[in-house]
């Protein structure tokens, strides 16, 4: 595989990043397969195996806060997080998965844990010996969190789950899911609260697996009188939404930054393609209309990547990331399908083969143009930000 890392170099990354993302790239090398998985269990066994192996090899301790807790550091480092999604990616679309999810599953949990709830589940996710997930979208409400159903209310001490949960990313195979739900302390998104609830809870059921272009281990959840204690509740009743929104604000960029890795995989390919591709007495790359493809593909690429790292730089300043994050997001996922879709060209009927490497990559692109708020809700974000500002400026 061809290895492009000039970006690398560039001042939105520090020595540390570059040196974290070639160290994964040696043991991605030594330690990864790229191969097609079966669905169903032979999929659940190789996420579950996946996840054991980055956690003992000590790189899922870069998606949890706290050392204390097994986290690489104090605070999540997002263009560590982004690297680390941008290399797995390049190599498997399963190994992002199963590294993405460990994060975003736990994420509010090192957001707004208490002591003990960190104790009790950072400590397992970091060592790949817990599987998380996050439970937010549901047959309704998906990007639409206002229209959310599923409610608890307090009885005791404890809350009662009722409602459903759709399209929950390791629904099936994890240890535990953090639940957003109505609460009732206000109308809309600020009614919301989130709990902590293990996967053998009595009154949780996995209604429907959920089978998709890419395999991965995905759920529709069903919540029937499930009751869980109090001490389950993430910070504040009624302040879910706002610790769904600032999970989401870590992990939207790396979004991004998968993206990113599915299409530098996609141009490698289609270099060695072209390269190697007999035609007419000369190869595919002698043609200058392949030529100008590869190089569209090329500018594409950075153009996003400068996007995405400007916008994990900015987080890690301490910077709001609203509009930055959006576009990041839509401009990489975006470019990553147009990219794969070139390199399909470029390989022609051999593109379409099942499991050759572009045609799996043309697969793993399409759901990240949806997940994490699809590139038209993007758009509205960042159209959004922009009035803002011009509101504010005309105020001043």
């Amino acid at each position: 595989m061809v290895a492009d890392t000039q970006y690398l170099d560039w001042p939105f990354l520090e020595p540390r990043h570059k040196e974290l993302a070639l160290r994964l790239n040696d043991w991605a090398l030594e330690n990864i397969s790229d191969g097609a998985h079966s669905r169903g269990r032979e999929t659940d066994d190789a996420c579950r195996a996946l996840v054991r192996k980055l956690g003992a090899a000590n790189w899922i301790r870069y998606a949890v806060g706290g050392t204390a807790y097994g986290g690489s550091a104090e605070t999540i480092d997002t263009r560590g997080i982004c690297l680390i999604r941008e290399t797995l990616a390049r190599h498997s679309g399963l190994a992002d998965f199963a590294f993405a999810m460990q994060g975003l599953g736990s994420g509010a949990i090192t957001l707004d844990g208490s002591e003990a709830q960190k104790r009790s589940y950072l400590t397992r996710v970091a060592a790949g010996e817990s599987i998380a997930a996050f439970a937010l979208s549901e047959p309704e409400a998906g990007s639409d969190v206002g229209a959310m159903q599923c409610a608890a209310h307090l009885d005791g001490d404890s809350y009662v789950l009722d409602g459903e949960k759709t399209w929950i990313s390791n629904g099936g195979i994890a240890d535990f899911y953090v639940v957003f739900a109505r609460t009732g302390e206000a109308p809309g998104t600020r009614g919301i609260s989130a709990f902590i609830v293990d996967a053998d809870t009595p009154g949780l059921e996995i209604a429907e697996r959920i089978e998709v272009i890419a395999p991965h281990p995905l759920a529709r959840l069903s919540f029937n009188n499930c009751r869980i204690p109090a001490s389950q509740r993430l910070g504040v009743a009624g302040q879910g939404f706002k610790l769904a929104m600032r999970t989401l604000d870590i992990f939207r960029t790396s979004v991004a930054a998968a993206a990113l890795g599915f299409a530098r995989h996609a141009l490698d390919e289609a270099v060695q393609r072209a390269a190697t591709r007999k035609m007419f007495n000369q190869t595919l790359a002698d043609f200058q209309l392949t030529q100008a493809k590869l190089a569209d593909m090329a500018v594409a690429i950075d153009a996003a990547a400068l996007l995405v790292y400007r916008a994990a730089w900015l987080r890690d300043q301490g910077k709001a990331v609203t509009r930055e994050a959006a576009m990041a997001k839509m401009m990489a996922t975006e470019t990553a399908q147009k990219v794969i879709d070139d390199a399909v060209q470029i390989f022609g009927g051999l593109g379409v083969v099942c499991d050759v490497p572009v045609e799996r990559l043309y697969r793993e692109i399409r759901a990240l143009r949806i997940y994490e708020g699809a590139t038209e809700v993007q758009k509205l974000i960042i159209a959004r930000e922009l009035l803002k500002d011009a509101a504010a400026n005309a105020n001043t």
